[in-house]
């Protein structure tokens, strides 16, 4: 699980930095009667902001399902995951950090995927906007933190578990094989 959390954080974070570094600083104006249309050069900003937010949502849905995940055939309550503190807080920040990535991400790809899509403007005075510089990079950034908070967060989460099985008499309820696999 470590691995498939780890590979969609890195994969949101590269299609982030690329997005950020393929945005163009502005469109070409084009005037026209009482219009101005805004050509915007063939780009994949739009495409990669929107993969970017999927691998993190990917990202996401892995390190949360890892953390409750019965590990070799061993439940442990959510309760008892959150009586570790150190969990609870990397738990807390990564839920965090995630929240925050997916809004610098989504907000200027959103912006961006407008700017494609509504060219044309009465405003005789408009510089054929982008996206806001710099969001989409801090967005992958934040994602790839993401990622590492959830990694944290299931490296606690075993330690939880063992101190789980320790306190309720189970010690080696974590070296059982799981039933059928043997």
């Amino acid at each position: 699980m470590s691995l498939i959390v780890a590979t969609f954080g890195v994969l949101s974070f590269i299609a982030g930095v690329i997005a950020e570094n393929k945005k163009p600083a502005s469109g070409t104006v084009i005037n026209g009667k009482g219009i101005v249309i805004c050509k915007y050069p063939s780009d994949p900003t739009v495409v990669l902001g929107y993969l970017s937010i999927g691998f993190l949502a990917l990202c996401t849905a892995f390190g949360y399902f890892s953390l409750f995940y019965p590990y070799k055939g061993k439940s442990v309550p959510q309760a008892a995951l959150f009586r570790s503190t150190s969990f609870l807080v990397f738990f807390n920040i990564a839920l965090g950090v995630t929240g925050l990535a997916a809004t610098m991400l989504l907000w200027p790809t959103i912006t961006e995927h407008f700017h494609h899509a509504r060219n044309i403007h009465h405003n005789l005075e408009t510089h054929c906007p982008t996206a806001k510089t710099g969001l989409l990079g801090g967005g992958a950034f934040l994602s790839l933190d993401s990622a590492l908070f959830w990694l944290v967060a299931l490296m606690l989460a075993d330690n939880a578990r063992e101190d789980y099985f320790e306190e309720s008499g189970d010690k080696n309820a974590s070296d059982e094989p799981i039933k059928g696999s043997v």
